[in-house]
């Protein structure tokens, strides 16, 4: 009965995930009816007369579908790194940039930004400080034999803060006309940016990540019982912990080399998917992407349309993260 349960949720998630997608590229400054977007669509693969303005066509395929498109995949693959950090860490309070993958990212694209470098460089940029930061961690965590999981949580807040003081540097010796606000809009994160270039950037990345963590979903599933227990099993601890960190860490700092610092999706959004489908990772990651795809799409959607300046949407998660995980603490639900 439980498992059919949770089917259901799976379910219903799914219809939400396409409902939140798909009238998203309904919405926006230029409004697209459903039947112009069905026939704007379908002229790419059938001989359609165009009885559309041309101007609907550049907004949806330059502008709104990148945008929604990525939306999607940077929701999902932040829930989804979020939920198998918690696991791995036996610890719900673990979000993606645990590990200083974050603030890593952000020092790399402030620094681009500092230098004048181009668009797609500043995310070029991000990406590699991001994944550096989070290979200096784990070469850190290498040196200490007795505790490696604490280690590496202790060496990820260390090198978190090393790098979030270099950001505060840079912003110190940016230019405060013209640099500086550039570099703080885009740490507070925004999807406004996003242009088809940056799927072709980051798109791939992200999906690379997600792919070998739903393959590996049962010996996840193993490593979270504990390290006696996967040995017990045939479990290789250090090789599932090494790979889940690596996947996570690709999907975050790709994510967040196009968007800037969005925080709060890996923290709640896998707590409400293990409350309402458990924590068995073949069901909890497809919950986790659909559920933080959907979150991110409804978010981005308030961000450009209740104002008529674009709200920054790493101020919106926050706002609406923050009395969720409240809400989860209060009723005791999120425990493993």
């Amino acid at each position: 009965m439980k498992k059919k349960k949770q089917k259901h949720w799976i379910l219903w998630f799914t219809l939400l995930f396409f409902v939140c997608f798909f009238s998203s590229f309904l919405l926006g400054r230029y409004p697209i009816s459903p039947l112009e977007l069905v026939k704007i669509l379908l002229s790419k693969i059938f001989p359609i007369s165009p009885t559309w303005d041309a101007q609907l066509e550049t907004v949806l395929f330059q502008i709104r579908l990148p945008r929604v498109f990525m939306a999607v995949l940077i929701g999902g693959g932040l829930s989804c790194a979020g939920a198998v950090y918690q696991g791995i860490f036996q610890n719900p309070l673990v979000s993606p940039d645990v590990l200083g993958v974050s603030s890593g990212t952000g020092f790399g694209a402030a620094l681009g930004l500092l230098l004048g470098f181009g668009y797609q460089a500043v995310s070029a940029t991000a990406l590699f400080f991001g994944l550096l930061a989070v290979l200096v961690v784990y070469l850190i965590s290498r040196r200490v034999k007795s505790n490696p999981t604490l280690a590496l949580v202790l060496a990820g807040i260390l090198i978190s803060s090393l790098f979030s003081s270099s950001i505060s540097l840079v912003k110190l010796v940016a230019d405060t006309d013209n640099v500086l606000p550039v570099i703080t809009y885009w740490l507070m994160g925004s999807l406004a940016s996003i242009r088809p270039d940056d799927v072709l950037f980051a798109a791939p990345l992200i999906i690379l990540g997600l792919i070998p963590l739903y393959l590996f979903r049962w010996q996840m599933n193993i490593a979270t019982l504990g390290d006696e227990e996967a040995r017990c099993m045939g479990v290789s601890i250090q090789k599932v912990r090494f790979l889940v960190i690596f996947c996570a860490t690709l999907i975050t700092a790709a994510a967040v080399s196009v968007s800037g610092m969005i925080g709060w999706i890996g923290l709640i959004i896998p707590h409400i998917g293990r409350i309402l489908v458990g924590n068995d990772y073949q069901k909890l990651l497809p919950a986790s992407f659909l559920l933080g795809g959907s979150f991110l799409v409804v978010t981005d959607n308030c961000a450009r349309l209740l104002s008529t300046n674009e709200i920054p949407i790493g101020i919106l998660t926050a706002f609406v993260g923050v009395p969720i995980f409240l809400y989860l603490i209060l009723k005791k639900e999120s425990n493993f």
